[in-house]
């Protein structure tokens, strides 16, 4: 399947599972959305679990990307850390799939796929990739803190030397998953975050 087509299929049953919980989503209608026979969208994803491991596997890579666009806009780290933090808040805010994957709270309106990996009968190499395990929550943190410490700390640091820029991301996106989980009253994520790194 052509990769436009693979994308127009997730486009479809993103905007279905926006209109209606995921158990009622039915696949004929995501394929006529997308403007696919059903038994195409059951060729590439192998049928409705598969759909729903590939659109959570998108929607972590797409919240990802956004993780490294913020993390390379501003020049001083702590604004770095504050986009990441306003990031985190502003996509888990607007996408319950990310906000299911950074919390590990999933609704029964959300398609809930295992975490751990599936056997894959598929050739296509996009499914196999999403057949492959999902991230849990501390995953996804370990990622960004990762990611974040890699651009802070730049290239050729010993590993010895990022112990606390390490520290300082892992505190800022835990607390932008915290602002995502019981949002407080007043306070702007970028506020907490600074106020945690003068510390």
């Amino acid at each position: 399947m052509m990769p436009a087509a693979r994308e127009s299929l997730l486009d479809a049953a993103y905007t279905a599972l926006a209109r209606r919980p995921w158990p009622t989503v039915r696949m004929v209608d995501v394929a006529a959305s997308a403007g696919v026979s059903r038994q195409t969208l059951y060729n590439e994803f192998g049928g409705k679990d598969g759909l729903a491991r590939a659109l959570v596997r998108r929607e972590a890579d797409g919240y990802l990307a956004g993780v490294d666009r913020a993390l390379t806009g501003p020049t001083e780290p702590r604004d770095r850390l504050t986009a990441t933090a306003e990031w985190t808040t502003s996509s888990a805010q607007d996408n319950a799939l990310v906000r299911a994957l950074l919390t590990g709270c999933w609704s029964e309106r959300l398609p809930c796929p295992p975490l751990s990996a599936v056997p894959s009968a598929s050739a296509a190499p996009a499914q196999r990739r999403a057949d492959g395990p999902l991230p849990s929550p501390a995953d996804l943190v370990a990622l960004v803190r990762d990611r974040a410490v890699a651009v802070l700390a730049g290239p050729g640091v010993p590993l010895a030397d990022t112990a606390e820029p390490a520290r300082s991301c892992e505190l800022v996106v835990r607390l932008a998953l915290s602002r995502v989980a019981a949002p407080p009253a007043g306070n702007r994520v970028a506020d907490l975050v600074r106020g945690a790194l003068h510390r």
